[in-house]
């Protein structure tokens, strides 16, 4: 079984500005602490959720891939484990209500 490496991009002015990054695939996420930032989700793009740390997190793709897709949520849990979160339930939508975009 093959597993996907995972490289981290930090903000040393603003540790809420991570982005993930796949070494082996052209998949990039970035993630927001959504108590700190403020966030507009890109129709274009790919979002997902996940509370840890009594603070609630937004991910979102750059430039995504179809091919990259798959991966998304892979990547989040490796973010999950790097922040000592293991157990973050990945949400599809933002849990706060009224914060997502009209389809």
């Amino acid at each position: 079984m093959d597993y996907n490496v995972y490289l981290l991009a930090t903000d040393p002015n603003n540790p809420c500005r991570d982005v993930i990054h796949s070494r082996d695939t052209s998949l990039k996420i970035r993630v927001y602490c959504l108590s700190e930032d403020r966030f507009t989700p890109d129709e274009n793009e790919i979002q997902l959720y996940g509370y840890a740390h009594n603070k609630l997190y937004a991910f979102e793709t750059i430039n995504i891939n179809a091919e990259d897709a798959l991966d998304v949520v892979g990547a989040i849990q490796w973010y999950a484990d790097y922040i000592d979160y293991p157990e973050m339930e990945i949400l599809p939508e933002d849990p706060r209500g009224g914060h997502g975009i009209a389809m």
